[in-house]
């Protein structure tokens, strides 16, 4: 008999509902027993919707901690709350998923880091991409040494009109900033997975507000009109990321950019032997046998077992995954230290988009 894990819920806002509670309801040996939220009927409707018999509404996190009982945490809350919460619910001696980023700021995710280390319990973050079936396949290519020595890569997360115009993604106090740390992180993650490379040298990056006041007569944006006096962060940002090998990564991010091939959640990478990507979520190979051009596109043909499956599932894949390996007391697939450099990477890129300069890692 597997153990019954007892979850707290931190936040019962948007990715709560739509991502960790639908997913955790569906693994066996879960049960949720508390749910916290600073707007106590989120909480409540929580608890009715996902709560067992003896489930309890908070709406102060740290009596939710007192709770001996609870053995697991999901941090769901805005950016600017990840770390404290975590470092909390760790100490606490609670095991903690905290959604994606990791952290607002690099001291803050260091800080979570040694809690877990010092705590000894397990934490994970929220780079639920990666058991996308498409990132799996590149994966599994790079790690088998099918692309060789995989020297360029780009990380794409760009939107053409797709500002999310509710919760706080706007407000720069709580999230840290924009479309960089909100999808450009998931974009970047899968990419430094991919490659198994976390040692960047140097990054130069640009932000960019061109167009969060181009509203008149309409925005276009799929998720209705967003408030020019509320929009506080950048609307597209691009880095330059060169790593201690010598291999580099170019990372672009958008909520709006007048673009049309707009892609989310892809990486391409190119190594000595072939190159790979996940272009329009289907895992790609390409490269040159008997002295001719091929790609391979693994999501073709129907009858492709690897792709049959609806992927509609990998959230419920990552929240499966985490609760196995707390089972099997084996690490979870995204370690606080791959998440940490994703935080460095993208700190260093707002840093040289607000000096002019390059930013260095020592």
């Amino acid at each position: 008999m597997k153990k019954m894990h007892r979850v707290a819920i931190i936040g019962c806002g948007g990715i709560a509902n739509n991502k960790h509670m639908p997913n955790l309801k569906r693994v066996e040996n879960v049960e949720m027993v508390a749910f916290c939220d600073i707007i106590k009927e989120r909480a409540e409707r929580a608890c009715k919707a996902y709560g067992s018999a003896d489930a309890k509404v908070y709406t102060d996190y740290k009596e939710l901690l007192k709770d001996e009982t609870i053995d697991i945490v999901h941090v769901c809350t805005p950016n600017r709350e990840h770390s404290f919460i975590t470092i909390d619910a760790l100490e606490a001696g609670k095991d903690v998923y905290c959604e994606k980023p990791m952290a607002k700021t690099v001291p803050e995710a260091e800080a979570m880091l040694e809690a877990a280390k010092r705590t000894g319990k397990t934490l994970t973050i929220g780079y639920n991409n990666r058991q996308n079936q498409d990132v799996q396949y590149v994966k599994k290519a790079c790690a088998a040494g099918e692309l060789g020595d995989i020297y360029y890569a780009k990380a794409l997360a760009l939107r053409r009109r797709a500002v999310p115009t509710w919760g706080v993604f706007m407000d720069k106090e709580e999230q840290g900033g924009g479309p960089l740390i909100d999808i450009g992180t998931h974009a970047l993650d899968m990419t430094l997975w991919a490659m198994d490379n976390y040692s960047p040298k140097m990054v130069m990056g640009t932000k960019y507000k061109k167009l969060f006041d181009k509203v008149e007569g309409g925005s276009g944006n799929a998720w209705g009109e967003w408030d020019p006096e509320t929009f506080e962060v950048e609307d597209s940002a691009f880095g330059f990321i060169v790593m201690e090998n010598g291999a580099t990564i170019n990372l672009e991010a958008s909520w709006a950019l007048n673009m049309v091939d707009c892609q989310e959640a892809t990486m391409i990478l190119c190594g000595d032997k072939a190159g790979a990507d996940n272009l329009n979520a289907t895992g790609r190979l390409n490269g040159v046998k008997h002295g001719m051009q091929y790609t391979e596109n693994t999501g073709a043909k129907a009858g492709v077992a690897f792709f049959d499956a609806d992927d509609s599932d990998s959230v419920y894949r990552d929240i499966q995954q985490w609760i196995d390996a707390l089972d099997s007391g084996v690490a979870p697939c995204v370690l606080p230290e791959q998440a940490l450099v994703v935080t460095k990477i993208l700190a260093a890129i707002y840093e040289s988009s607000e000096t002019g300069k390059p930013v260095y890692f020592n």
